[in-house]
């Protein structure tokens, strides 16, 4: 071996090393702090009206469990995780978080100590929620009666209990979800629009996802499996609704009866949703939505 491969060895071993340091430095650090908004007053009944909106009832409380206490299992592919306790309790809740805090775990999906948290939590979908909605959902938390239940931990096997390999998977395939207003269409319409591609998050069931666990965006509502859960998504595109016979006013009575043109009933998760979701959503609110959903 001749000394100028000895050397280029070396240097290949010494930036490997190198590399592979600050790789896990980058690991381990703490996600970096986004812009925040000042804290305003919140409206508390708004509040707690957009929770139902975005399925904080639904994913944190358990049947006969207390409100927003967590517990509630979700299986996927990667284990099965389970929803922590977010009511106002000092130790086994949020009770301890500040609103910037809270800002920053469901719209950037942040925790306090600057940890990613899973996706299996949408904040991706809740990074279109206005200063106001944080505000007023912060205010609503504050009225939630404290609860010092605590869930189990979520049961996730190696590699995936490794909660810093998500950082990984944010530069890959973390896209917030970016809501901007189309003049060319109606108020209500882009209402509706807001609503299901933010805080009701339709995407994250009804959105193919890649091996990673990433959304295929290139292939919004066409459908998708739920892999260990079990449950299949049907696709929810215009033609696609059109051709299984929805219209606007039976999408709206499914919303928030469960009961499909056909006159059978939803079932799995989506059951849960009309429950516990939009079977609570206003009448105006639902029409905005099927409006969406009929005219993407």
């Amino acid at each position: 071996m001749t000394w100028p491969r000895i050397h280029w060895n070396w240097a290949l071993a010494i930036v490997a090393l190198v590399g592979g340091l600050g790789f896990a430095i980058w690991m381990f650090l703490p996600l970096p702090t986004p812009d925040l908004p000042q804290q305003i007053s919140g409206d508390p009944k708004r509040g707690a009206y957009l929770a139902r909106l975005s399925g904080c009832v639904t994913c944190h409380t358990i049947e006969g469990g207390d409100p927003w206490a967590g517990g509630v299992e979700l299986a996927s592919d990667f284990g099965i995780f389970v929803s922590p306790n977010i009511t106002p309790h000092p130790e086994s809740g949020i009770g301890d978080w500040t609103f910037h805090e809270f800002v920053r775990a469901v719209r950037h999906g942040v925790s306090p100590d600057g940890a990613p948290y899973y996706p299996a939590f949408p904040f991706e979908f809740y990074s279109t929620l206005t200063d106001r909605d944080l505000a007023d959902m912060w205010a609503a938390v504050q009225e939630v009666p404290p609860s010092d239940f605590v869930p189990k931990a979520s049961e996730l096997p190696l590699p995936f209990n490794i909660r810093q390999g998500v950082k990984l998977w944010r530069t890959f395939f973390y896209e917030p979800a970016d809501y901007t207003v189309d003049e060319t269409r109606s108020t209500t319409w882009n209402r509706g629009r807001y609503m299901v591609e933010g805080p009701a998050h339709c995407s994250a069931c009804h959105t193919p996802r890649n091996f990673a666990g990433g959304l295929d965006t290139n292939a919004q509502f066409s459908g998708a499996s739920g892999g260990a859960a079990g449950w299949t998504a049907p696709p929810i595109t215009t033609e696609a609704l059109a051709d299984a016979g929805w219209n606007r006013q039976n999408l709206v009575t499914a919303l928030r009866t469960g009961i499909t043109p056909t006159g059978d009933a939803f079932g799995g998760a989506m059951a849960e949703v009309v429950h516990l979701s939009t079977g609570y959503l206003l009448d105006q609110h639902l029409e905005d939505m099927a409006e969406y959903l009929m005219d993407q």
